[in-house]
């Protein structure tokens, strides 16, 4: 399998799904502007999202892979299929069964989850009953969202990468469409909003099932505790939902600080993070979607020199990568928020809040690419402890800057903390993991790096320059703004590809052949 090909063509469809989401957020931004009831949405937002990051995306994908890879590759003949059919059957039941006992506490609860998560909140009942009716509304997504990443993550084993990549643009149609009826029908209600979410969660699922029926893994749920894989899955569940929720309770502390801010804070924060979550999602996700179950093939085959050739060419393509769109997001961050965002109910306050907060956030972005790809060397080893001794460190980090910065520098904090922990976190996971002896650093990684540092710094001058001579954005209508701001990305691109062109980089160097 060409690997290079795979991450192009999921990289592909992610980067077209993230584009429908800032069309998404843009058409957010305009209708709502970036106030109380965004707030709200926002924040409610965060709370299934970050069970969906526990659950679904993270601890369970993470327990999950390793385990049916190895379970596969034993049972791999005709007479064993059924057995990995009954494999899917167990975990699907189990992984039920607890969203629904989550989904139905939560809802109970939801009040004093959002008292713990915002109690800034708790005395301003006009967006605080919102919240929490926002939070009832969108709570079943954790079940849905939850069931088709583990849909997503059987199709990526076998190979149907493009599928899975696929589903996340049907969440954005859904969130897109309900936002207008909002607008045209509803007198622009925030609630509907949530309605959406839950629409497009259940898209994202049912898109995938006609492709598990046909790799025969649509199977019935069943519930047992007795089989050796579900328990095994869920013992290894354990250290990754504690990896996992570490970083998740280092955002519910950022929320419980923004929650004292004022009004537009929260939505400054989702605006700026979406912009840096570009690079991340087209490529880091993508990278470590491909990547996690080779890595844990080839440790189940003993072949220690794939698994370091991989780690090195997933690091080599996430720091070509993230080091000039960083640079790229600092330099653009102004053109960047005012092509997409500042139409409408978006203020010019709304505009200067975001850039700054995108600034701190870009300045993070390599670090929070390539922690991505270090912590699957963990997950692959079955080495869950690791990362959440690491991550707590990071949590400690993080809430230690905000604490000695938050007063002056308000929302911006709070989005610098991430980003000065996470070049901290993945430092520590690059130690940890050349401590094992099982990954190395291939040679020429010196002279790479100086190559990516001349080229950016070169991109960087050129992107300055055009600032220089075009310095007014707020001008001209939105498709002129866009313009824009794409030629000036182009440019920028194209001077970076030239410079390590000059340096002898070749596409066809980065193409990983798998033996898989």
């Amino acid at each position: 399998m060409n690997l290079l090909k795979s991450l192009t063509t999921v990289s592909a469809i992610t980067l077209l799904s993230r584009i429908l989401g800032f069309i998404r957020d843009l058409i957010i931004a305009q209708i709502f502007g970036a106030g109380m009831y965004t707030d709200a949405f926002f924040l409610a937002f965060k709370f299934p999202n970050l069970l969906r990051r526990i659950f679904a995306e993270g601890a369970f994908s993470q327990a999950f892979i390793p385990v049916f890879i190895e379970y596969k590759s034993k049972n791999n003949n005709l007479d064993s299929k059924e057995d990995i059919r009954l494999f899917v059957s167990y975990i699907s039941g189990i992984l039920i069964i607890v969203l629904i006992c989550i989904v139905m506490l939560t809802t109970i609860i939801a009040p004093q989850l959002v008292s713990i998560i915002a109690p800034g909140f708790a005395n301003k009942d006009n967006i605080f009953s919102v919240v929490i009716y926002l939070l009832r509304i969108m709570l079943p997504y954790i079940l849905l969202i939850s069931l088709s990443s583990l849909v997503s993550v059987l199709l990526n084993i076998y190979n149907y990468f493009l599928i899975p990549a696929f589903t996340p643009i049907l969440f954005n149609l859904s969130l897109i469409i309900f936002t207008l009826l909002s607008k045209l029908y509803f007198d622009s209600s925030i609630i509907l909003l949530g309605w959406g979410v839950l629409f497009g969660g259940l898209m994202q699922l049912l898109f995938q099932i006609p492709f598990l029926k046909r790799i025969k893994l649509l199977v019935i749920p069943r519930f047992s505790l007795k089989k050796s894989y579900v328990l095994l899955v869920i013992r290894r569940m354990g250290p990754a939902i504690i990896s996992m929720s570490v970083s998740q309770i280092s955002s519910i502390i950022n929320n419980i600080f923004s929650s004292f801010l004022t009004f537009g804070s929260i939505s400054w924060l989702y605006y700026s993070n979406r912009l840096v979550e570009l690079p991340i999602g087209v490529l880091g996700v993508a990278l470590s979607t491909i990547i996690l179950p080779l890595l844990s093939e080839s440790l189940s085959n003993r072949n220690y020199d794939e698994y370091s050739r991989l780690m090195n060419w997933g690091l080599r393509i996430c720091l070509m990568l993230s080091l000039p769109s960083s640079v790229g997001l600092i330099i653009l961050s102004k053109p960047i928020v005012i092509s997409l965002f500042q139409y409408g109910k978006f203020s010019n306050l709304d505009t200067l809040m975001t850039q700054y907060a995108l600034i701190a956030y870009a300045i993070g972005l390599t670090g929070l690419m390539t922690i991505k790809i270090l912590v699957l060397g963990f997950y692959s080893q079955n080495d869950m402890k690791t990362p959440v001794k690491i991550a707590v460190i990071t949590l400690i980090v993080t809430q230690l800057i905000n604490l000695a910065f938050f007063s002056s520098l308000g929302h911006v904090c709070l989005s610098l903390s991430i980003s000065l922990s996470a070049i901290l976190n993945s430092y520590l996971l690059y130690y940890q993991l050349r401590k094992k002896n099982i990954f190395k650093l291939q040679d020429g990684w010196l002279e790479f790096l100086i190559h990516i540092f001349i080229a950016t710094l070169v991109m960087a001058l050129v992107l300055l320059i055009i600032l220089y001579f075009i310095p007014s954005w707020e001008h001209g209508l939105m498709i002129e703004r866009i313009l824009k701001l794409i030629v000036t990305c182009f440019i920028g691109l194209v001077v970076y590809i030239f410079v390590l062109k000059t340096f002898g980089f070749k596409i066809s160097d980065f193409s990983f052949q798998s033996s898989k």
